[in-house]
């Protein structure tokens, strides 16, 4: 239903080379937390939580972003709040945060030296500008994701009756802070059929998109570890059938009822 990892099914995969469990926050609603933190305390690896896109949502009460070994958010311009580009690396552990800092500052130490790289590191550096941009957005950040909370049940009002289509589900210990709103087609519908329903609202200037493609069949992990058609089939059947429409948090009623109409009309 949430289209996050399946914790059932973590420990048959874990093998003699596994080092850590990276679960992401799908479409802003968490993973399972408490079972994932104790998988990884049983097989003593490290966790790390994804919430890139899971901003403002709560597990249980408690925040995205504050489970496991290390968390992340992205502030991308599409995200709840942004800096431009960039995110952030949440974590307890010191030895963590000093990597961290020393990655994104080109392999440099803790020390003055400017000369001095300890390890391959890489500019990630996060500008003054950039900051200053994300602390003015973190101080709107309550508005931000009410609208867009509201944004979310206006589509949920219009959807939920749809023949065809699922609105997204949010389990009853789940808070979202919404990010996308990604509905998926019934199973009765092909991916050629999604992407003809992707192709008209966007004849007709709606922007939507197929998201998000698996990621074992991008380019890179084919080539590099051999993924193919297949092998993820839950992930490709979601994938298939799955459309972003439009979301941010300055959408009318008006024209989520246009959005919603065209989609009808299509299905």
């Amino acid at each position: 239903k949430t289209l996050n990892i399946d914790v059932s099914r973590i420990e048959q995969r874990i093998t003699s080379q596994t080092k850590a469990i990276l679960a992401v926050d799908v479409f802003g609603h968490p993973a399972e937390w408490d079972e994932l933190e104790q998988i990884a305390r049983k097989h003593d690896l490290l966790l790390i939580e994804d919430s890139a896109e899971a901003l403002g949502s709560e597990y249980k009460g408690c925040k995205a972003g504050t489970f496991g070994d290390a968390a992340l958010y992205a502030f991308y311009p599409n995200k709840q709040m942004t800096t431009g580009e960039g995110g952030v690396v949440l974590t307890n552990g010191e030895q963590i945060a000093k990597l961290c800092r020393s990655l994104r500052n080109q392999g440099r130490g803790e020390g003055n030296e400017w000369l001095k790289h300890e390890r391959l590191g890489y500019n990630y550096r996060l500008s003054d500008i950039h900051c200053a941009l994300g602390l003015a957005q973190l101080e709107r950040i309550d508005e931000l994701l009410g609208r867009r909370a509201l944004v979310a049940q206006a589509y949920n009002d219009r959807l939920k009756d749809v023949e065809g289509v699922s609105i997204p589900y949010v389990a009853p210990h789940i808070k979202i802070g919404w990010f996308v709103y990604v509905v998926r087609l019934a199973d009765h519908y092909s991916r050629a059929d999604r992407d003809r329903i992707l192709q008209e609202l966007k004849k007709i200037g709606i922007g939507c998109g197929n998201y998000f493609s698996p990621i074992h069949l991008q380019p890179f992990y084919r080539e590099q570890f051999g993924y193919q058609l297949g092998d993820f089939p839950v992930t490709e059947h979601s994938s298939d059938r799955t459309i972003a429409l439009p979301f941010f948090a300055g959408l009318s009623e008006a024209e989520v009822n246009h959005v919603v109409s065209a989609l009808r009309q299509l299905l």
